[in-house]
C-alpha cells in the first residue's frame, strides 16, 4: 500500500486523496489549518492523517502538490526536506480575463520553477488539466479520463502512472519535464471549455484509436 502525501486540501486535494484512499492508499495531508480540515473532512477520508506539511510528506512514497500555483513554493518550502521525493504538481499558472489565460513563471511552466527552487526533489508534471469533478471520479462515458504525466526521471513518471492507474484513470506519459508547460496549456483549454465555453465540468480529455 503506497502512501501518498497530499499538500492542500481544497477541493482538489480532498477528491485526489479521496481517489487514493479507494486505491488502499495511506493518505497523509500537509495543511495550515489542521483543526479545520480536520473538522471537515468527508467520510471518505475519516482515516487519513491531517497535519504539518512536513508532518504528512516525511514518510510519504508520492508527493501530489494540490494548492493554488502562486503557493506552491512557499508551500513545498514548508514541507521540509524533500530530498529524494517525487512530487507531482498539479497547479496551474493562470490569471482570468474573460476566461482562463496561462501565466506561467519565467521558467517556462510551474514544474520548471519547481524544480528550480528545489534541486534535490524529482518534479513530475499530473493531475491538473481537469477539474476537482475528473479528479474525484474520473470514469467517463466511453472509459476512465487520461492522466497525462511529464517528467524527467522515467522511474518518478513510473510511480505517478501507476499510482493514477490504481485511482482509475488512463495514464500515459507525456515526455520530459519541458511538456509541462503543454499539460498546463491543456489545463487552459480544460478550464475554458468547461466555464465560459459551455461544455460544463464533467468533461475530460481521451485518446482514442480507430475502429480496426
Amino acid at each position: 500500500m503506497a502512501t501518498v502525501g497530499i499538500l492542500g486540501a481544497g477541493n482538489v486535494g480532498l477528491a485526489l486523496g479521496a481517489r487514493a484512499a479507494a486505491a488502499n492508499c495511506a493518505v497523509r495531508f500537509g495543511v495550515r489549518d489542521v483543526a479545520a480540515v480536520r473538522a471537515e473532512l468527508p467520510a471518505t477520508l475519516a482515516a487519513a492523517f491531517v497535519g504539518a506539511p512536513a508532518d504528512a510528506v516525511r514518510d510519504a512514497d508520492i508527493v501530489l502538490l494540490a494548492v493554488p500555483a502562486a503557493a506552491a513554493l512557499a508551500v513545498l518550502g514548508a514541507a521540509g526536506d524533500l530530498t529524494g521525493k517525487t512530487v507531482v504538481d498539479a497547479t496551474n499558472p493562470l490569471r482570468w480575463e474573460a476566461g482562463p489565460v496561462w501565466n506561467p513563471p519565467h521558467e517556462g511552466s510551474m514544474a520548471a520553477a519547481i524544480a528550480a527552487a528545489f534541486p534535490g526533489v524529482t518534479v513530475v508534471k499530473g493531475f491538473n488539466h481537469f477539474g476537482a469533478e475528473i479528479q474525484a471520479d474520473p470514469g467517463m462515458a466511453h472509459g476512465a479520463a487520461e492522466a497525462l504525466f511529464a517528467g524527467d526521471d522515467a522511474d518518478a513518471k513510473a510511480r505517478a502512472i501507476t499510482l493514477a492507474q490504481a485511482m482509475g484513470f488512463a495514464a500515459r506519459d507525456a515526455g520530459p519535464l519541458r511538456n509541462a508547460a503543454a499539460l498546463e496549456q491543456l489545463a487552459v483549454l480544460w478550464i475554458h471549455l468547461a466555464t465560459v465555453g459551455g461544455a460544463g465540468r464533467q468533461i475530460a480529455f481521451r485518446i482514442e484509436g480507430r475502429a480496426s
